[in-house]
C-alpha cells in the first residue's frame, strides 16, 4: 500500500536565519481515509446527536433565544482558547454598555468574534459560497477591534508566520510560506467545493478545519476562524440549521490534546486520530447542549408558573420575565426602554422576581444596579470560566 504523505518541507530563511516550512498536500489525502468500525460508529453517533440538537432549537418559544446564546458561547470558549479572561457575564455587560470586570480588549475580541460569525451565517444564507473572498470578510469582522486589529484584518498574510518559539528555526510548526500560500489556499477552496463531497459531511468537517490550521493563512485570528469554519460550514451544508453546535467546549475541556493531535497530521498524516477525537467531541458537545437546552426550557416553564401566581402584579412581571430571557442581565433604565414601561413599574416587576428568586441583584449599590435571571445565566455560563492557565504556544 501507498504511504500517506501529509505534506513538504521546504526551506526558508528569515534574518539570515534558515528554518524548514511545511507545506501540506491537498485534501482528500491520499490514500484515502479509513473508516473503520471505530470511526463509523463515531460518526453515527455524532451524526445522531447533532440532528437531535439541531430538533431542541424549534422547542423553545422563541428559538432564537437559544441561537443568540449559542453563538454568544461559542464565542467566548473560543477566545478563551487564545487566552482572553472574559467570562458570559462580561461580554453580557459589554452588550448593555456596561463596565465589563476584564481587560476591555479581552471582551471586545469575543464581541468581535459574535459579529463575525453572524456576518459569515448572513452571507451563506443568501446564497453565498463559503469560499476564500468570504473567509478574507469574516477575518475582517473577527479582528475589527482590540487585540490583532493592527494585523492586517481581512487579508492574507504576506509574510511567514509560525507557531510557539521566538523565531521560524525554533517554532514547533512553520506553516507554508507566503510565496506557497495561495497554492495551498487554492486546493482547500477546491476540497470545499468538492461535488460529491470525498468524504461524510462531519470528517469533511474535521479535515477542513485541522488544514485551515495548518495552512494558518493569516498573521492572527487563525484559531479562531478555523473553529469558526466548522459552524459555518455545517450549517452551509444543512447538517445544522442554525449554529447550535459550540464545539470549542470540548476543545477547551481537551485543549493539551486537541494541539497534540492536529500536530501528528502533519509530521505523520495521522488523520484518523485527529478525526475521531474530533467526532467524539461532536457527539459529546452535542449531547451536553442538547441536554443544557432541556434544562433551560424546563427553567422557564417553573418560573413562568411562579409568576403566574403574583395575580394583578403578573403582567408587568411576566414582561420583564420575557426581556430577560433573552437579556439574562438588565438594568432598570434599559429594562424601561425595552419594554416601554415606567422606571417605577420596572422596579417593581424586578422587585416580584426578586421575591421570587427568580432574579437578583449583583451590584450591591443603590444606583446602576445590574439584575440578573440567576439560574437562567448560571446554566449558559456552565463551562464558560477563563482559562487561568494555559499553554503558551497555542496558535492565534
Amino acid at each position: 500500500m501507498t504511504e500517506r504523505i501529509a505534506g513538504d518541507y521546504v526551506d526558508g530563511s528569515l534574518a539570515a536565519e534558515r528554518y524548514k516550512a511545511f507545506v501540506p498536500r491537498p485534501l482528500p489525502p491520499d490514500p484515502p481515509i479509513a473508516i473503520d468500525s471505530t470511526m463509523f460508529i463515531l460518526l453515527e453517533g455524532a451524526n445522531r446527536a447533532l440532528g437531535r440538537l439541531d430538533g431542541l432549537a424549534a422547542l423553545f418559544p422563541d428559538p432564537d433565544l437559544f441561537i443568540y446564546f449559542c453563538v454568544r458561547k461559542e464565542a467566548l470558549l473560543s477566545s478563551q482558547i487564545e487566552g482572553t479572561q472574559s467570562s458570559l457575564s462580561d461580554l453580557l455587560l459589554f452588550e448593555n454598555d456596561e463596565v465589563p470586570g476584564v481587560p476591555l480588549d479581552d471582551v471586545q475580541e469575543v464581541s468581535c468574534y459574535v459579529a463575525a460569525m453572524n456576518y459569515g451565517l448572513e452571507r451563506i444564507r443568501a446564497n453565498f459560497p463559503l469560499s476564500l473572498r468570504l473567509l478574507r470578510e469574516i477575518h475582517g469582522k473577527l479582528l475589527n477591534n482590540g487585540r490583532g486589529a493592527e494585523k492586517d484584518p481581512g487579508e492574507f498574510r504576506r509574510q511567514q508566520n509560525w507557531i510557539g518559539g521566538s523565531r521560524p528555526s525554533l517554532a514547533m510548526f512553520v506553516p507554508p510560506p507566503p510565496d506557497r500560500l495561495m497554492q495551498c489556499l487554492g486546493d482547500f477552496e477546491r476540497f470545499l467545493h468538492a461535488d460529491p463531497p470525498a468524504v461524510p459531511l462531519l470528517v469533511k468537517a474535521a479535515m477542513a478545519h485541522a488544514q485551515f490550521e495548518t495552512i494558518h493563512p493569516f498573521l492572527d485570528g487563525n484559531g479562531r476562524l478555523g473553529r469558526l469554519l466548522i459552524a459555518l460550514l455545517l450549517c452551509a451544508e444543512d447538517a445544522m440549521s442554525q449554529p447550535i453546535l459550540y464545539l470549542s467546549l470540548y476543545f477547551k475541556a481537551n485543549r493539551n490534546e486537541y494541539y497534540e493531535r492536529l500536530q501528528p497530521v502533519r509530521e505523520k498524516a495521522d488523520w484518523e486520530g485527529w478525526i475521531n477525537f474530533f467526532l467524539q467531541g461532536v457527539k459529546e458537545t452535542s449531547e451536553q447542549a442538547a441536554d443544557a437546552g432541556r434544562r433551560i426550557l424546563s427553567i422557564f416553564d417553573e418560573d413562568r408558573k411562579a409568576i403566574e401566581q403574583l395575580g394583578r402584579a403578573s403582567g408587568s412581571a411576566a414582561r420583564l420575565f420575557q426581556a430577560l430571557q433573552r437579556r439574562p442581565m438588565l438594568t432598570i433604565p434599559a429594562a424601561a426602554e425595552k419594554l416601554q414601561l415606567s422606571q417605577p413599574a420596572v422596579t417593581a416587576a424586578f422587585a416580584n422576581l426578586i421575591e421570587l428568586k427568580i432574579a437578583s441583584e449583583v451590584t450591591g449599590k443603590q444606583r446602576g444596579r445590574v439584575f440578573v435571571y440567576s439560574r437562567y445565566l448560571a446554566e449558559l455560563a456552565q463551562g464558560t470560566e477563563p482559562i487561568r492557565r494555559y499553554p503558551t504556544t497555542l496558535p492565534t
